[in-house]
């Protein structure tokens, strides 16, 4: 089993940049009813995840910060809190499952340490569960 049979594809995935204003990130979060997204730089590095914490803490932090405020505010200025390492796509799938047993998804880059998209954890779960049906027998219809 490799990384890639669970990988979601960069062009699939939402993610910022660090250029992106916290306004903008948190508008798309929003939208897309996400609580994290990674952050992918101008080269295509992966370059971290920011999460809804991050921004909070943001504007907890920042006097006087409106909602026209965070236009100005950049996604690169905020500290980043949790600290979702990237599995390289050729790295050994207990390293992955390893990582996603701390984080929502994880994010995949290549032997250069490009960005090529993401693992969730939902797929790993439903993955394994129905290797366990099929262990025992039995088929849950959807």
């Amino acid at each position: 089993m490799k990384v890639a049979f669970f990988l979601i594809p960069k062009n699939e995935v939402v993610y910022l940049t660090p250029s992106t204003s916290m306004r903008q990130a948190i508008e798309r979060m929003e939208h897309h009813s996400y609580s994290a997204v990674p952050l992918v730089d101008e080269q295509g590095y992966y370059a971290g995840t920011i999460t809804e914490g991050d921004l909070l803490w943001k504007l907890k932090n920042t006097v006087e910060l409106d909602f026209n405020g965070m236009e100005k505010i950049k996604l690169k200025d905020i500290a980043i809190h949790a600290k979702n390492k990237p599995v390289r796509i050729d790295s050994r799938v207990v390293d992955l499952l390893t990582a996603a047993s701390e984080q929502n998804f994880v994010p995949v880059v290549d032997d250069q340490g490009v960005f090529i998209g993401i693992v969730r954890r939902r797929e790993i779960i439903e993955y394994c569960a129905e290797l366990i049906r099929e262990k025992e027998g039995y088929r849950i219809e959807r």
